[in-house]
């Protein structure tokens, strides 16, 4: 069930929000050669505890650690773990939230540690460009599958896989809400976007297949054929007109 959310309820998700965006922003910082995924994650926990807020995703079903911070070929859901040492010419999705009174803030992005190759950078490039492409269709009348159907154009178009098995979703008092938001899809198919609607769009795209698999941990989702895989995120409130992005840090 889709749950319109008030004006209140928007500016307690906006709060939560701002806290996500300021603890991703400070953990991609960190991302460079020689320091542990482990590190990473304790700087968002420790900024996130410091606004007040609690991580909504450390134990959610679950999961050990405050952020999901995935290298490489690792599209989601990766664990955060000392000896995971990141190195030169590596990419590095955080995805990671905080809940505020009862609401949640989620975000993800993917961060260049030091010095990578120019394909890497077309892949960051473009999935940044296809999260922005998808909210542009974000608009009140219209439909999820407008969204999706803008991200897939957009990255299939310039050769890049979008991943079917995960998508974006509804977000309000819980973190993962009604409706599915995919990345691929029909235009002007899919549950009506209204105002009030809460939702998070995030684009998981790769350099080769679409397709994916689940280690034997149980989260760390890989792309099939071993190649790099990006992920960006923001979480919107739909309105009339554009939509309004709630996961913007001061």
């Amino acid at each position: 069930m889709i749950v319109l959310k008030t004006r209140r309820e928007i500016e307690l998700l906006r709060e939560a929000g701002r806290i996500s965006a300021g603890a991703l922003k400070i953990a991609g910082e960190a991302v460079q050669p020689g320091v542990s995924t482990w590190e990473i994650d304790e700087i968002a926990r420790k900024y996130i505890l410091k606004q007040g807020a609690k991580p909504n995703f450390l134990h959610y079903n679950g999961f050990p650690a405050t952020a999901c911070i995935s290298v490489n070929e690792e599209v989601i859901h990766g664990i955060p773990s000392r000896n995971r040492i990141l190195r030169e010419g590596d990419i590095v999705s955080i995805d990671l939230g905080a809940v505020l009174h009862g609401y949640h803030g989620d975000n993800a992005a993917t961060f260049a540690c030091g010095k990578i190759s120019d394909e890497a950078q077309r892949l960051i490039d473009t999935t940044r460009e296809s999260l922005y492409v998808g909210l542009s269709k974000a608009v009140g009348g219209g439909r999820v599958g407008d969204i999706g159907a803008a991200v897939s154009e957009y990255c299939e178009s310039r050769g890049f896989g979008v991943v079917r098995d995960f998508t974006g979703h509804g977000v309000g008092r819980n973190l993962h809400e009604d409706p599915a938001v995919p990345n691929y899809g029909t235009a002007g198919r899919g549950a009506r976007l209204l105002p009030g609607m809460v939702i998070a769009i995030e684009p998981m795209i790769t350099a080769g297949t679409y397709k994916v698999k689940v280690l034997p941990d149980g989260w760390t989702t890989v792309t099939l054929d071993g190649k790099l895989a990006a992920h960006f995120e923001n979480t919107v409130a739909i309105t009339d007109g554009a939509c309004d992005i709630l996961t913007k840090c001061d």
